[in-house]
């Protein structure tokens, strides 16, 4: 192991854990805050990378594939809240899963209709195809993209829960609803955008993911859990929890994944170490979420006053 291959597995840690972030922070928006267990967030994050996609083929433009993620995962947000999302908030969390499990299925059977069941091609902008020295090693262009998007939303979701009026409304309102009402403002009308917000990012993650991943009906799936442990790492509700959870899992399954059968070469045959490495190296972030929840139930980085 050189310490040039460690830097490097570092920044795929980083770069993943961002992306992590955008869908956990749009999950965390809508299941910590507004107390709605949203399974279909990762049929967002695939309808983003689908829009973007589509854009992409009419434009050959990433600017306005970006344009059209946003914007297509945020209306068909705004459209699921109006829908169905909004009839659902006084009902058990189990009919929040029921009912978004089968959102899943539904969105998953549409894009095959519409997009067919061959993944789309989404590739990397050609101005950001090359390389940049980060740390002093050299690393793509648009994976360190994908980092500095990440910092930003960080930055902004920051910058929105706690120096803005939206941002006041919208801790109070997950407190105490029926006084913020009371005070005047539209509850439904927060709630819908909160939606659409949480949408949004979750489109624009899968805008960034599909130049590095296949765009295909079903995608949203398997990140969906991972973004459910890193809520959970970091502590249900709380924005910054899940920034810094996400790092932590990226990172945790980046290294696990490339060193963990390196290191099991060393003290067994190389056909097992092969075999047992990935599998073992995939169990990491939930030994690390029962370990969190054994040690700290309200995760690592909770909300104020949560216990």
């Amino acid at each position: 192991m050189t310490l040039s291959l460690l830097l490097t597995q570092l920044l795929n840690g980083l770069q993943y854990g961002v992306l992590l972030f955008l869908m956990a922070a749009g999950l965390t928006l809508v299941f910590g805050i507004m107390s709605f267990v949203n399974l279909a967030h990762g049929s967002l994050y695939m309808l983003g990378a689908y829009f973007a996609a589509a854009a992409w083929n009419l434009t050959e433009s990433f600017f306005l594939a970006v344009v059209a993620a946003l914007a297509g995962a945020a209306a068909v947000g705004m459209l699921l809240e109006r829908i169905a999302v909004s009839r659902l908030y006084r009902r058990d969390h189990l009919d929040h899963v029921l009912v978004t499990f089968g959102l899943v299925l539904f969105f998953n059977e549409i894009v095959r209709m519409v997009w067919g069941s061959q993944p789309l091609y989404l590739p990397v902008p050609q101005w950001l195809q090359g390389t940049v020295e980060l740390f002093g090693v050299t690393y793509p262009a648009y994976r360190g993209a994908i980092i500095v998007t990440g910092l930003l939303v960080a930055v902004g979701a920051h910058w929105l829960m706690h120096r803005t009026r939206m941002g006041m409304l919208i801790r109070a309102g997950s407190l105490n609803p029926q006084m913020v009402g009371a005070l005047g403002v539209n509850i439904k009308l927060l709630n819908a955008s909160l939606f659409a917000l949480g949408a949004a990012l979750a489109g624009l993650a899968g805008v960034m993911a599909g130049p590095i991943l296949s765009v295909q009906s079903g995608m949203g799936d398997s990140v969906l859990i991972t973004t459910l442990v890193v809520i959970v790492i970091g502590g249900i509700g709380s924005v910054s929890g899940a920034f810094y959870a996400a790092l932590i899992v990226g990172v945790v399954d980046t290294l696990g994944r490339v060193f963990l059968p390196l290191m099991m070469r060393e003290v067994m045959a190389r056909d097992i170490a092969n075999a047992a490495g990935p599998a073992l190296a995939s169990m990491l972030i939930y030994v690390l979420m029962a370990v969190v929840l054994a040690v700290r139930p309200q995760g690592l980085f909770p909300v104020k006053g949560a216990k």
